[in-house]
């Protein structure tokens, strides 16, 4: 696993051939015991490429026992550290016996079998099944699996694999087994065992055939009350892929795992999810709204896979996005239909744009379909799961919901049990439509985000209209000279009053340049453009602040209307950066106003208006500069900030007490959500300015509140102030929750992301925290990602100071979980579009990084694209 002297293997899409055997079916046996777990596998082989002359199998950190072929003892063999080749004679069918040893409490990469506290769990995808026994860990490889799990029974009396539990007994000694068999063929990636003292609530749900399934939800003893949540997204889940896709669940039994240890958010192994505790454990006092809505999102996210991604797989890892991108956006769906549909779009294009956009942007720029990797964990980033849902999205904007429909029941009736590609999906959309989408699937092969340039003229005499639009897509890295894309714009003209005067339309931009003509208009027009952001592009507009102003208040599409404030502020705080004005102009003051008049209208939808008060973040406003230079945005965003507070101040202390909750009973609804959204708006602006009395109303808020999103936000506000109430709260607030690791994750990572002066040296001393833990990949996230990518201030400060953190970071964490050490990567792979003074430090520390002897591939790999990529 580690770098010597020599590049990593790069693996390339062009390359794949299918695998050469078929699997007939799958024995597995765990003798679990304290310091190793004896592992033993029995597949039955059938050659079905006569030219194959050997077998390969992947494995690492294994120690091979015992290999037989068909019962009898073999020892033609060779066995490297990265799998073992065997000679199998020339047997069309046989059946291999394989037994390994392996450590997992030793098992800091959390990968394979691993021990996290006082439970084993796995995580197989991408490669982890090779840290197990020796196997062709590829998804193409789809067989079933019996496995029998043996371990002691008062320290492991829960024993969970995929699919139907089969049998239960006592094995003297104090241990227990038991057997389980999934029916439906898998890849070994999907594969999950448990074995732990755990608790449990438990459910029913009844699908639209009118079968029982069993529902499970199992937890470290304690944490029971924290899952109810997680129980109802689960059934709403449920219940919404019957009608939205018609799809059932398809055994009688679903289990879900929380473990404290884990790399991911979640895993959607067949059967029996594992996931991160953070993404199932929610209670009013833990956990804040948006702890609520995670659960929920990745809840279903994790179920949906039942169908896109384990009933039909990837055939191989360059076709990733066909699961994740698919997934996301049905749990997108989900959660627009669970709460407000305009909220949750704004919500998934603010994280587009803050992670996705940026990455299309850095040297690590790679489409959503790869063509290339060294470490696949590498890959699942925000472009395949991310830009991978917009990819989605664009299909159905192009065929309309109805078409859209039944082409992913042409897909899933295709292709149930099958391991197949993204032009496999793409050909059901063509099949059930008619459409030609062969330039469509440009999406899938080009890196990089399109800019669409966009110019509207009215014609008074003849009543037309004309739309013109442009489209470039700019270099990347291995790509240049891009062809032009099919761009599905969403498009309406609004009349003065805000009605619609041609109803909403898909605009197929397929040209780099392209004219549409629209008559009888019978007024000057405002134009409503890429409504509910119909695709994933950066739009430059000749809209007047005036338009702007008009479509905050006007438009008709909810999206829109947050999008238009949001250009605006961009607008205005670019001018002040680059003028050094401590004002917005009277302009934007105006149309912030009209934005604040709405407060305490009846029908105001809060949530939707939190997000229209909010100025956007530093990464945010970055995207929109060739040199960033945080410095100098976060004096512009501060500026208008203070601009709003000294100008509207009573009306925003009127509004903040009026929607101050107080005592009133917790609800996790979209208007008790949005309630406390738009009041922790206020105060974040009212504070903005760290005086005594900032201080004072933020203790205050802290004090009274009976929600830990109200309480996070007033330690949020209070993390930026010198002022005493700073030290009290986030003492309190650490005594409080001392108990809970998912509350004192958050106590890392409020502190680190302090704009104050000595934010870094006050991480120094956290880091040698009693409670912080750098092998707890929550923790690790916290106080490292928590700086790194939430403090842009303070991270790329002149110093350096920041660069040098994370890098003694990510050299500790390489040895350590690699994944996590790439990971926090992320903010470096830009470097080249910092200040001169930044992109020296940072280049440096890259080299650094680059220079040590035992690099993971996973580091590897993004830091030698990072420093030069082309």
């Amino acid at each position: 696993m580690m770098r010597t002297d020599t590049p990593h293997t790069t693996t390339y899409l062009k390359d794949y051939t299918p695998y050469p055997f078929e699997l007939l079916g799958v024995q597995l046996n765990f003798d679990i015991h304290d310091g190793y777990t004896i592992v033993e596998s029995t597949i039955d082989f059938k050659r079905i490429e006569h030219t194959a002359d050997h077998l390969y199998l992947n494995g690492e950190d294994l120690d091979l026992i015992a290999l037989k072929i068909n019962g009898k003892d073999w020892d033609r063999y060779e066995q490297t550290p990265q799998g073992v080749t065997i000679d199998f004679g020339n047997l069309d069918q046989f059946t291999l016996s394989i037994i390994t040893k392996i450590v997992p409490e030793k098992n800091t990469y959390l990968e394979g079998l691993y021990k996290s506290g006082d439970t084993y769990c796995t995580q197989c995808e991408a490669e982890g099944f090779r840290r197990i026994t020796y196997f062709p860990d590829r998804p193409d490889v789809l067989t079933t699996y019996t496995v029998r799990i043996e371990a002691d029974k008062s320290l492991y009396p829960v024993l969970l694999s995929n699919g139907n539990k089969t049998e239960s007994s006592e094995c003297g000694n104090n241990r227990h087994c038991t057997i389980w068999h999934d029916p439906h063929p898998k890849p070994c990636y999907l594969f999950a065992l448990v074995a732990g003292n755990l608790t449990h609530i438990h459910d029913t749900f009844t699908t639209m055939s009118g079968r029982n399934v069993d529902l499970y939800i199992y937890v470290r003893p304690g944490d029971e009350g924290q899952c109810d949540h997680a129980m109802r997204s689960l059934k709403n889940a449920m219940r919404w892929d019957e009608e939205v896709y018609g799809l059932e669940y398809d055994l009688d039994l679903f289990n879900i795992v929380a473990v404290s240890d884990f790399n991911m958010g979640a895993m959607e192994n067949k059967s029996l999810n594992i996931f991160n505790t953070a993404l199932v454990l929610a209670a009013q006092e833990t956990a804040t709204d948006l702890d609520f809505q995670r659960v929920e999102s990745v809840i279903a996210h994790e179920y949906f896979h039942n169908w896109s991604g384990n009933r039909v797989t990837c055939r191989d890892w360059f076709q990733l996005s066909l699961k994740e991108g698919l997934t996301v956006f049905r749990d997108q769906e989900f959660s627009a239909d669970m709460n407000s549909a305009a909220v949750q779009r704004i919500d998934d294009v603010i994280h587009l744009r803050r992670h996705q956009f940026p990455e299309d942007a850095s040297p690590l720029a790679h489409p959503v379909r790869p063509d290339n990797y060294i470490e696949i964990n590498n890959f699942y980033t925000m472009t395949v799961y991310e830009k991978g849902a917009e990819l989605i999205r664009m299909t159905r904007n192009i065929l309309g919901p109805e078409l859209y429909r039944k082409a992913t029941d042409l897909y899933f009736t295709r292709h149930d049990g099958q391991a197949v590609t993204c032009d496999d999906w793409i050909a059901c959309m063509e099949e059930t439509s008619g459409y030609d989408l062969s330039q469509f699937k440009l999406w899938y092969a080009q890196a990089g985000t399109p800019e669409v340039e966009y110019k509207g003229n009215y014609d008074e005499k003849t009543k037309e209209y004309t739309v013109h639009l442009t489209q470039n897509i700019k270099d990347t890295p291995g790509q240049k000279n891009k062809a032009p894309m099919h761009i599905p714009i969403s498009f309406c003209l609004l009349g003065r009053n805000g009605k619609e005067l041609i109803p909403s339309t898909v605009l197929d931009l397929k040209e780099r340049e392209q004219s549409f003509t629209f008559c009888d208009i019978p007024e000057h027009p405002t134009p409503s453009i890429l409504r509910g952001f119909s695709a994933p592009v950066k739009l430059n507009t000749d809209l007047s602040e005036e338009d702007l102003s008009f479509l905050m208040v006007h438009d008709t599409d909810g999206f829109n209307r947050w999008e238009s404030g949001q250009n605006f502020m961009i607008k205005t705080i670019k001018s002040m950066a680059k003028t050094g004005s401590k004002s917005p102009s009277e302009e934007f003051l105006h149309a912030y106003e009209k934005t604040l008049s709405s407060l305490f209208d009846k029908d105001t939808d809060m949530a939707l208006l939190a997000r229209a008060l909010t100025i956007p973040d530093i990464s945010t406003i970055a995207q929109h500069f060739e040199v960033i230079d945080p410095d100098m945005l976060h004096a512009a965003r501060h500026n208008m900030l203070t601009a709003i507070k000294r100008n509207f101040k009573p009306i925003l202390i009127k509004a903040y007490k009026a929607m101050h909750p107080g005592g009133k009973d917790f609800e996790i609804t979209s208007e008790a959500m949005g309630r406390r959204a738009l009041n922790n708006t206020l105060l974040s602006i009212i504070t903005c300015t760290g005086g005594t009395g900032c201080a004072g109303l933020a203790k205050d808020h802290y004090d009274n509140a009976n929600t830990m999103t109200d309480r996070l936000a007033a330690l949020s506000a209070l993390s930026h102030m010198d002022q005493p109430q700073r030290k009290d709260v986030i003492d309190d607030f650490y005594t409080q929750f001392e108990n809970y690791p998912l509350v004192i994750d958050k106590w890392f990572a409020v502190q680190a992301a302090s704009s104050r002066q000595n934010t870094v040296s006050e991480l120094l001393e956290l880091a040698k925290h009693a409670a912080f833990n750098n092998k707890n990949p929550n923790r690790a996230r916290a106080l490292y990602a928590g700086f790194a990518m939430n403090n842009p201030l303070r991270f790329h400060s002149n110093s350096g100071a920041g660069y040098e953190f994370l890098t003694e970071a990510i050299i500790e964490l390489n040895t350590i979980n690699p994944q996590i050490a790439a990971r926090l990567l992320t903010p470096m792979r830009e470097w080249r579009r910092y200040t001169p003074d930044r992109q020296e430090k940072m280049q440096a520390c890259l080299n650094r990084i680059l220079a040590c002897p035992d690099l993971s591939p996973n580091v590897y790999e993004i830091v030698s694209k990072s420093l030069h990529a082309a």
